[in-house]
């Protein structure tokens, strides 16, 4: 089966139970209301931007922002034992913030319709800030980032959720984002493009392609578990209450948290990975043009330049570049109820760009379209899994301000007994209390993960 045959398995809740037409209208306003114009633009003629005359790194007249530069990886990792590849390098650290709040007894998180000129639709749903360093020091010369004072300045006894958390390894270099959740009451008002919305309809739309973007999801998954009541609102079959124990923590795992770890540190020991940086001209296996820097196959990714044109951002014009991935790629998790107990299959993974080399990622996470010969473990089952064994299936959407139309499908498969207890051994078994718990501090859980982590909960 291919991946092609794998989307016309495809049943997509346009309006999933628990979205409000409130919502759904104030979005469309949104939307409407956000004028966005983005242009192919040659990498040569990006404004305030240029290439190195030595290096041919791509940089910001600045000094700031991000820089596109040359990445040279040898490991005993994987498949693939050398490559050379371009990479982002943004060194400042981000904040990516939450502001929530209970009334009568109800959670409701602060979002924003936010236009990225990556997205392929223009807006997304987005947390309460998301800015870099640069943009929110305002090194862009525009507006100030609303809400900003209650992440850089947080009231003693506020903070929910506060972690140092990656982004994309293949993409990234050592790329981090503080990841908040904040406490307020109820005096702090919604300003224009933001909306107050019940945490629990924030997690149906989820279920809606394209439209809750990457931002939220990482922040949405280190959101403690005892934010919600444990109630199943979409499944009625025995999986519903094992996942129900697998988020709340009742029940017995089948690994405990010390052999978690272990197996995690073991995983890490086991392979080598060596980075350094390279110049980006004449890197093996890419051509540049002043249009973009493509890989000699035509896939993987390119870096292209776009011009933007907003009303809906602190600036309303800007050049920048971004990566252009090849096609969409697949990201899974295969679920196992292992004693009444939903357990998700973690796959330790290398990836270039971590700070640590190895987070625990989904049990699919790849681009099938990469893959002439044998791909990935497990990519094989995924192809070929009954409509009827998809528990979770939702395009969603990548950085949108690093991106060009990036796109995931994300699925959470139910495995039943096709796919024993006993794995490879840089698979495991965990439970989603056992992964929320790992949240709590940084480079553990990938951003992939992450995602789909935030997507389990739409189940309920």
């Amino acid at each position: 089966m291919t991946s092609a045959d794998l989307d016309t398995q495809r049943a997509t809740e346009t309006h999933p139970d628990g979205v409000s037409e409130g919502f759904l209208s104030w979005f469309a306003d949104r939307t409407r209301a956000a004028a966005c114009q983005v242009t192919r633009t040659p990498l040569s003629d990006l404004r305030g931007w240029s290439l190195d005359a030595v290096t041919g790194n791509l940089t910001h007249h600045s000094g700031r922002f991000f820089a596109i530069e040359g990445l040279h990886v040898r490991t005993s990792y994987g498949q693939v034992p050398e490559w050379s590849q371009p990479i982002i390098n943004q060194p400042e650290i981000g904040i990516l913030g939450l502001l929530v709040k209970t009334v009568d007894g109800v959670p409701f998180g602060l979002v924003q319709a936010k236009m990225e000129p990556g997205n392929f639709n223009s807006v997304q749903l987005s947390p309460t800030v998301q800015a870099t360093r640069s943009n929110y020091t305002r090194v862009h010369r525009g507006d100030r980032t609303k809400y900003l004072e209650h992440f850089t300045h947080p009231r003693a006894g506020t903070v929910v959720a506060d972690v140092l958390q990656s982004e994309q390894g293949s993409w990234f270099l050592h790329k981090r984002n503080r990841n908040m959740i904040v406490q307020v009451d109820d005096s702090v008002p919604a300003a224009d493009g933001h909306r107050w919305i019940p945490l629990d309809e924030l997690r149906s739309l989820l279920r809606i392609d394209g439209l809750v973007n990457m931002d939220i999801r990482t922040v949405l998954s280190c959101l403690p578990a005892s934010f919600f009541a444990a109630q199943d609102r979409h499944r009625t079959d025995g999986m519903a209450s094992a996942l129900a124990r697998s988020i709340s923590g009742d029940g017995t795992p089948l690994h405990s948290a010390e052999t978690v770890l272990s197996w995690f540190t073991a995983a890490k020991s086991r392979h080598e990975l060596a980075v350094r940086r390279v110049p980006l001209r004449a890197l093996p296996g890419w051509r540049n043009t002043p249009e973009e820097i493509v890989h000699d196959d035509g896939q993987h990714f390119s870096i292209i330049g776009v011009s933007v044109r907003t009303n809906d951002r602190e600036v309303g014009e800007w050049h920048q570049p971004l990566i252009y991935p090849s096609g969409r790629g697949l990201v899974t998790f295969l679920v196992k109820d292992i004693d009444g107990v939903a357990h998700l299959l973690v796959n330790a993974r290398y990836q270039a760009g971590l700070l640590d080399a190895m987070e625990m990622g989904p049990t699919v996470q790849c681009n099938p379209g990469n893959y002439s010969g044998p791909g990935p473990r497990f990519l094989d089952y995924v192809r070929q899994v009954p409509a009827e064994r998809i528990l979770y299936d939702t395009i969603l959407a990548e950085e949108g301000g690093r991106f060009y139309h990036s796109q995931n499908r994300y699925l959470l498969v139910d495995a039943g007994d096709d796919v024993p207890i006993e794995v490879p051994e840089e698979f495991c078994w965990v439970t989603a209390h056992q992964l929320t718990g790992l949240l709590r501090h940084g480079y553990y859980v990938n951003v992939e993960a992450r995602s789909l982590l935030a997507c389990l909960h739409s189940l309920w």
